[in-house]
């Protein structure tokens, strides 16, 4: 298959799109390709068969992972395998519940790793003085997030399901315990992985209209009526998934009203430091 194929038909494409935003296409697609079709189809699984995977399926994930773009090659993440029930268990038990990690084959928890490089630093007789700052740790963190990205694409491809775990940082220094993590190390959010079950269904979760987000030359603050539109957009998504109609800006302002809201992670710039990240 070619990378970029013109298309045939303009049906799946635009199927794919409106799913996506949940209204009527507001472009069409020049191209199209398994690769896209897979991206636009992405949608999170919490419910998982009790299947094992396959036998180098977590290192064809890793590999795929590991083809991401990293910062000057730094590579400043590390990922940890997790499919002991017991410690499955405690690891929910530290994001606030998260059920689907008890019961998805594999835990992946993604790290920042800085302990590596300052390890290789050392034996090249300097004190890698350049990890203490903050530009370190976000390198660290977008490095992860970019090899998770390609990960769960391969996931998707391979029609296997995942789900993100931002509560993995509820409990930092917990975490860290329970996974043997040493100073300069921490995990920044986990993924479920597994055979989806069938019998729950799920679909694809519309996004902000792309008047919101995409924006030409300079920024543009988000039009009031977009963000009303996309509140009536999620409601029937919400409907259908058989959750509360609360749409998307209540929610979401209720999330980031104040530091009770951040569930633990308020903080975290004093955990790091605990953790061994100097952060200047």
């Amino acid at each position: 298959m070619t990378r970029s194929n013109p298309i045939p038909s303009p049906e799946i494409p635009q199927q794919r799109v409106e799913a996506r935003y949940g209204v009527q296409a507001a472009f069409s697609p020049p191209f199209w390709n398994d690769t896209i079709d897979t991206l636009l189809d992405h949608r999170t699984a919490r419910a998982y068969l009790p299947r094992a995977l396959p036998d180098g399926t977590l290192e064809l994930l890793v590999a795929a992972a590991q083809s991401a773009p990293t910062s000057s090659n730094l590579q400043a993440w590390s990922v940890v395998a997790v499919r002991d029930k017991d410690r499955k268990a405690r690891l929910a038990g530290f994001t606030g519940g998260n059920n689907h990690i008890k019961d998805a084959p594999v835990f992946l928890i993604w790290l920042i790793d800085l302990k590596r490089l300052r390890t290789v630093a050392s034996n090249h007789g300097n004190q890698g003085e350049g990890l203490d700052y903050l530009e370190s740790f976000l390198i660290g963190a977008i490095d992860a997030a970019l090899a998770a990205q390609n990960a769960v694409a391969a996931i998707d491809s391979l029609g296997l399901g995942s789900c993100y775990v931002g509560g993995i940082r509820n409990k930092p220094e917990e975490v860290s315990r329970e996974l043997n993590l040493p100073a300069e190390t921490i995990a920044v959010f986990g993924l479920t992985v597994g055979y989806p079950d069938p019998t729950v269904k799920t679909d694809v979760k519309p996004r902000l209209p792309q008047s919101s987000i995409l924006f030409h030359e300079t920024y543009s603050e988000a039009a009031r009526d977009d963000l009303d539109s996309y509140d009536e957009v999620l409601k029937v998504f919400q409907q259908k998934q058989g959750l509360p109609q609360n749409g998307w800006t209540a929610p979401i302002a209720q999330r980031v009203q104040n530091a009770d809201a951040l569930k633990g992670r308020a903080e975290l710039s004093q955990t790091l430091r605990r953790l061994g990240f100097a952060i200047k």
